[in-house]
């Protein structure tokens, strides 16, 4: 319909007729805008009837006077409210792929334990479920990273959750370079009777390649200044980074031990670190806070399945926060389904995180641990306009994400009538049309080939 303005009208109603955020062959307009919803901005007070405007993919303005032009189509959110899209910081969609075993699962390269060089990027599917669950869970920018096989796994991504091809998906590549330490890559490699076989093993093979790292850069610097062909080598390329403080290191650790052997291989070499897991991060809080280490924490809806996650309770990230540690949350995906994200976070706010920075640990929390924010996280000006118009308060476990907007398209729509999400096909909204080269443009490019 049209409003007074002559903006297109996009209801966000139970209608079965409602339904353009999957139904346009790209995008509604080259502008939307989300109006009449109570919109949180994350970073910023949340604001009753207020409006989001999104031009070209981006965040143009926010507040109760955003003006809207008559080419813009206006999604009317009254009664809903309006948040940025949720961040799973620790995710495995797309190289864990839902129900196709061992074909679609390319989580550890289990082979070399140093695998700083191994890309997840590279092993992304981006038709698996996940990313269609990601978005009915209001979740619309994810970190996916190799797994916990090996003490160094490989270097992290950040990518949208709808896209046909990943590489359209990208945010940011390197995100981190992740590691781990306590029982998975000692079993790993401990069942293969080679080293490492114990933590002190995983230790030593950590410490022993960043020397081996800082070694190189003293060749490498050397080859420079004698002007000498110089190998590269792709582990020490990244590892290097990671020293020069350029991208952190995401930490897969659980035991308190464990979260101190973190730091002191950090504070030895002088890299960021980023504690993942911290199943038993709260028994060592203080320390964390005074070093202001933030943690990942999660998945907090499993079983006490090994030793080292015996102290995962839900109240864990509200004692993390109480503590002064900044904090996300994750499912590590598909360990808990990734759009459970949010029931993760109702929950611990049951048992004693507040509130706020329960949606802080969704969304900019992660992006600024992560060095996302410039990107992600907020409802602020000149950010991706990545929007989700839930049906009520995110955090009442009856809400449901009802609209999903990603980078200023509509991908996802919650269809009340048949009980079920409707997600766009990327492979069909993003085709593009490519006209053959004429013959004798392809007989020249030919014979240039030659």
């Amino acid at each position: 319909m049209i409003n007074n303005s002559g903006a297109t009208v996009a209801k966000a109603s139970r209608r079965r007729d409602a339904r353009p955020a999957v139904q346009g062959d790209d995008r509604l307009g080259e502008s939307v805008a989300i109006v009449g919803g109570r919109v949180v901005p994350v970073n910023g007070p949340a604001v009753d009837g207020g409006r989001v405007l999104i031009k070209d993919g981006k965040i143009a303005a926010v507040g109760t006077s955003v003006k809207i032009g008559a080419d813009t189509t206006v999604i009317d959110a009254t009664g809903k409210w309006v948040l940025p899209g949720f961040l799973e910081s620790h995710g495995h969609v797309g190289v864990h792929e839902e129900g196709n075993g061992w074909a679609g699962n390319d989580t550890n390269e289990m082979t070399d334990p140093v695998g700083a060089r191994f890309r997840a990027l590279d092993a992304i599917n981006p038709a698996d479920e996940g990313f269609r669950d990601a978005l009915s869970g209001g979740v619309t920018s994810v970190v996916i990273k190799p797994g916990s096989g090996n003490p160094i796994g490989g270097q992290t991504v950040a990518v949208k959750t709808w896209g046909r091809i990943v590489d359209e998906m990208l945010i940011k590549q390197p995100v981190s370079v992740k590691s781990a330490l306590g029982e998975n890559p000692k079993r790993v490699y401990g069942d293969k009777k080679q080293t490492p076989s114990t933590r002190l093993g995983v230790a030593s093979v950590i410490r022993d390649a960043f020397i081996a790292t800082q070694d190189y850069l003293v060749r490498r610097e050397q080859a420079e200044t004698d002007g000498k062909p110089f190998t590269r080598d792709s582990n020490y390329e990244i590892l290097a980074e990671v020293l020069a403080g350029e991208v952190p290191w995401c930490q897969h650790t659980h035991r308190a031990d464990d979260i101190a052997t973190a730091i002191r291989l950090s504070e030895e070499f002088g890299y960021r670190l980023v504690i993942n897991h911290g199943t038993e991060g709260h028994l060592i809080a203080d320390v964390l806070a005074e070093k202001d280490i933030p943690v990942i924490i999660g998945p907090l809806f499993t079983s006490r399945s090994k030793v080292e996650v015996n102290q995962r309770h839900l109240r864990n990230p509200g004692l993390l926060a109480e503590a002064g540690v900044k904090i996300a949350i994750t499912t590590d995906h598909p360990v808990v389904p990734i759009n459970f994200l949010v029931y993760q976070a109702i929950l611990s706010v049951k048992d004693g995180l507040d509130r706020d920075t329960a949606l802080r640990a969704l969304t900019i929390n992660p992006a600024e641990m992560l060095g996302l924010d410039d990107r992600v996280g907020s409802l602020e000006v000149g950010k991706d306009g990545d929007v989700v118009i839930w049906s009520g308060d995110p955090l009442d476990i009856m809400s449901r994400a009802e609209q999903v907007i990603v980078d200023g398209r509509p991908v996802y729509e919650f269809d009340h009538d048949q009980g079920i999400g409707v997600t766009a096909d990327p492979y069909t909204l993003l085709r593009r049309d490519v006209s053959a080269p004429d013959d004798a443009a392809a007989r020249k490019s030919r014979r240039a080939r030659r």
